[in-house]
């Protein structure tokens, strides 16, 4: 009896191979094949060999099914933070695990410690950057990067129900696309999401804000905390699942592109009202 083998993907994985198969073809670099899925050239080739060789079923990761080489003791590293906690708080991480080898007999790298300590939530050690803003250069491929956003204005002012314009402005391009809803949630999120998808096909990377339909506002569980992950929303969730990268924006500033297009957007309605002899607001 001949045995079907049975290769599992997941949605990022599928969505390398088209980039893949342009760096066999020659039609594009490994370097730019990196810079879009985040791979350095080296993993490049080593995906690209693997897929000349073993077809589609090459794209997926080696690993996958296996119990890790690198796994740790959850118990080394639970005893490890708890004496961190007690004996070694004011310790910065190279100090503190030279105490951890020589008086508690548990070798242990510095960087290794960091780690586990900032997994804990544990990072006062870190130095503290000062916040500056940098021009961002646009994207060069299109759908790299959307930034998308919802304007809350007088769209219609008295003539019309209240409604948000849902718009998404690609990076690269500086393409629009853009729909009325009711409200700024969820729902709307997706739906507009799905119809830009619909037509201008999956971005790698969404830009938005900390609105709470983008950025879910509960604090982490213990257990995020413990794996250093943050609470998502439905609609940040949704988008995991599609393999694309959610960012968000720490001000309005730094969503310029989106914040500029819903003025433009603004100044045209108004000049239209001013032509057709409709009093503005």
């Amino acid at each position: 009896m001949v045995r079907e083998d049975k290769v599992i993907m997941s949605v990022k994985e599928l969505r390398r191979l088209p980039v893949i198969y342009q760096v066999m073809e020659k039609k594009m670099t490994q370097v730019k094949a990196g810079g879009l899925l985040g791979l350095t050239d080296r993993q490049i080739r080593r995906i690209s060999q693997r897929v000349r060789e073993w077809g589609e079923k090459g794209i997926a990761h080696q690993g996958r099914g296996r119990p890790s080489n690198r796994a740790i003791d959850q118990r080394l590293k639970a005893q490890v933070i708890g004496l961190y906690k007690k004996q070694y708080a004011d310790f910065g991480p190279t100090l503190a695990a030279e105490k951890l080898s020589e008086r508690d007999r548990i070798p242990i790298s510095d960087e290794t410690l960091r780690l586990w300590l900032l997994e804990a939530g544990i990072d006062h050690f870190q130095r503290r950057k000062r916040p500056h803003r940098q021009w961002r250069e646009r994207k060069s491929h299109r759908g790299e990067l959307i930034q998308m956003d919802g304007s809350h204005h007088k769209w219609f002012e008295a003539r019309g129900p209240k409604c948000v314009l849902m718009a998404y402005i690609d990076d690269a391009t500086g393409r629009v696309f853009a729909r009325f809803d009711a409200y700024e949630g969820t729902i709307p999120a997706m739906d507009s999401f799905k119809r830009y998808v619909k037509r201008n096909g999956l971005p790698l990377a969404v830009y938005a804000d900390k609105h709470t339909t983008y950025k879910s506002p509960d604090e982490p569980t213990i257990e995020e905390q413990l794996e250093g992950k943050e609470p998502m929303s439905q609609f940040e969730r949704s988008l995991s699942e599609l393999g694309v990268e959610m960012i968000h924006a720490h001000s309005p500033q730094a969503k310029g592109r989106i914040e500029r297009l819903f003025g433009t957007f603004q100044d045209r309605v108004i000049k239209e009202m001013r032509l057709a002899g409709i009093a503005t607001m």
